[in-house]
C-alpha cells in the first residue's frame, strides 16, 4: 500500500527555517520522482519543488529558489524540503506527492502525473 506522510510543519517567524519530511512506504523513493506542493487559503495548489528518482535533477518554483532545498535519504525512504528565510507568503499547507512514471529522469511542478499524495502539513510564517 503506497503511502506518503508529511511532517515538520509548524509556526515560525519570518526569516526562520523549517525542514519538512515526506516519509514513503509501499514503494522505494529512489525509483520515483517526488514533488512538494503547497496550497494557501483561497489559492490554487502550486508546485514548489521536485526531485528525480536519481536525485540528479531538482526543480524549484522561482519564488523559493535560493531559499528552499529538496533532498532525499534513500536509506530512510524519505524526501526532505529544507526551507530557509521563510516569508509570510510561504504560509500554506504543504503536500508531497509521487510522480507515477518510474525512473523518470525529469520531473515537473504541475499536478499532472502525480498519483499519490500525502495528507499535508501546515506551515505558518508569522511574527
Amino acid at each position: 500500500q503506497v503511502q506518503l506522510v508529511e511532517s515538520g510543519g509548524g509556526l515560525v517567524q519570518p526569516g526562520g527555517s523549517l525542514r519538512l519530511s515526506c516519509a514513503a512506504s509501499g514503494f522505494t523513493t529512489n525509483s520515483y520522482a517526488i514533488g512538494w506542493f503547497r496550497q494557501a487559503p483561497g489559492k490554487e495548489r502550486e508546485g514548489v519543488s521536485c526531485i528525480t528518482s536519481s536525485a540528479f535533477n531538482t526543480y524549484y518554483v522561482d519564488s523559493v529558489k535560493g531559499r528552499f532545498t529538496i533532498s532525499r535519504d534513500n536509506a530512510k525512504n524519505t524526501v526532505y524540503l529544507q526551507m530557509n528565510s521563510l516569508k509570510p507568503e510561504d504560509t500554506a499547507v504543504y503536500y508531497c506527492a509521487r510522480l507515477k512514471f518510474q525512473y523518470s529522469s525529469t520531473c515537473h511542478l504541475g499536478r499532472y502525473g502525480y498519483d499519490y499524495w500525502g495528507q499535508g502539513t501546515q506551515v505558518t510564517v508569522s511574527s
